[in-house]
């Protein structure tokens, strides 16, 4: 399972999400770009900024929670820990 990070082209808005197959998932972001019904098609989230693997979905669900509970500062931190160029 993967936790993942998006951001959109303007650094304006993170997504945080979870899935057990990250580049089908990626896809599917990217597909349903400008799609205002989707959070991440109305605010044009696709660009991957950082993930984490866990060893279930149970993790993942925990992980996913408690990074959505963050600062937009705190994760903007996680993410520079490692893609400092994001």
């Amino acid at each position: 399972m993967y936790i993942y990070l998006l951001k959109n082209p303007a650094h304006t808005v993170l997504y945080t999400g979870i899935t057990n197959d990250l580049e089908r998932r990626l896809y599917e972001h990217a597909q349903n770009l400008g799609n205002a019904s989707r959070f991440t098609g109305r605010y044009q989230c696709n660009l991957l900024v950082y993930f984490e693997v866990c060893a279930d979905a149970v993790q993942a669900i925990a992980r996913e929670k408690e990074i959505k509970g963050w600062s937009r500062a705190k994760k903007k931190a996680l993410i520079a820990t490692t893609n400092s160029d994001w």
